[in-house]
């Protein structure tokens, strides 16, 4: 469990705050407005309406007690710079910030940022990979190269083990679990024999995944 400050309580915010809380983390939530704040109450430990781009506030919060402090403002950007630069100078253990363009980026990560996040890009470099290949399910980028898809099986594949269907050798790509009736397996026995109907999560490049799901009916 980690203490996680997060500040901005949009919909990028809240939705973070949910899946923190989720995880299993103890969340402090700020924002100006109280309404945003009572959307998020079931899921923090405390919250509070405040202005964080007031030295004082942030100073108050006590930022050196949180394993991460998360800048969520997206509608002012000269606030999320001034924030993210005092959590900095505060003593933060490490600041991640929200930017929607390269150069929020740049200013953010000059000025005390660890880890810049772009929600929107992300998403909408997502759902391209998804429509752009046909029968990929999910897909979660790891590298510039490698990424994890969920992909249906060959009909070649069904009926054979993970081992018989010799995935690997023949097409460069790992198996790191399986998917079935909502139920997701992670790392399967290389004798576990694939079913119609079951998905495969697998680690692969883009060209390798290429070559698979052309042979998918």
């Amino acid at each position: 469990m980690k203490n996680i400050l997060v500040i901005g309580m949009g919909r990028f915010g809240q939705h973070l705050c949910k899946e923190l809380f989720e995880l299993g983390n103890e969340i402090m939530a700020v924002d100006t407005d109280e309404i945003a704040l009572e959307s998020v109450s079931q899921y923090v430990a405390a919250s509070r309406v405040a202005d964080c781009s007031n030295p004082e506030v942030l100073s108050s919060i006590g930022v050196t007690d949180y394993d991460v402090c998360v800048v969520c403002i997206g509608n002012n950007f000269q606030n999320s710079l001034e924030i993210t630069s005092q959590l900095k100078e505060m003593g933060a253990k490490y600041v991640v910030s929200k930017a929607n363009r390269d150069i929020q980026a740049k200013f953010l990560l000059r000025n005390g940022a660890d880890e810049v996040i772009y929600p929107n890009r992300d998403m909408a470099e997502k759902l391209a990979r998804k429509v752009n290949t046909n029968h990929v399910f999910d897909y979660i980028e790891l590298t510039g190269e490698y990424a994890i898809y969920e992909i249906p099986p060959i009909k070649a594949w069904i009926g054979k083990s993970i081992r018989e269907a010799n995935i690997r050798a023949e097409y460069n790509v790992n198996v790191l679990g399986t998917k079935a009736d909502g139920q997701t397996k992670i790392m399967p026995l290389a004798d576990h024999v694939i079913e119609d109907g079951e998905h495969l999560i697998v680690v692969a490049t883009q060209k390798d995944i290429d070559k698979i799901v052309k042979k998918i009916d």
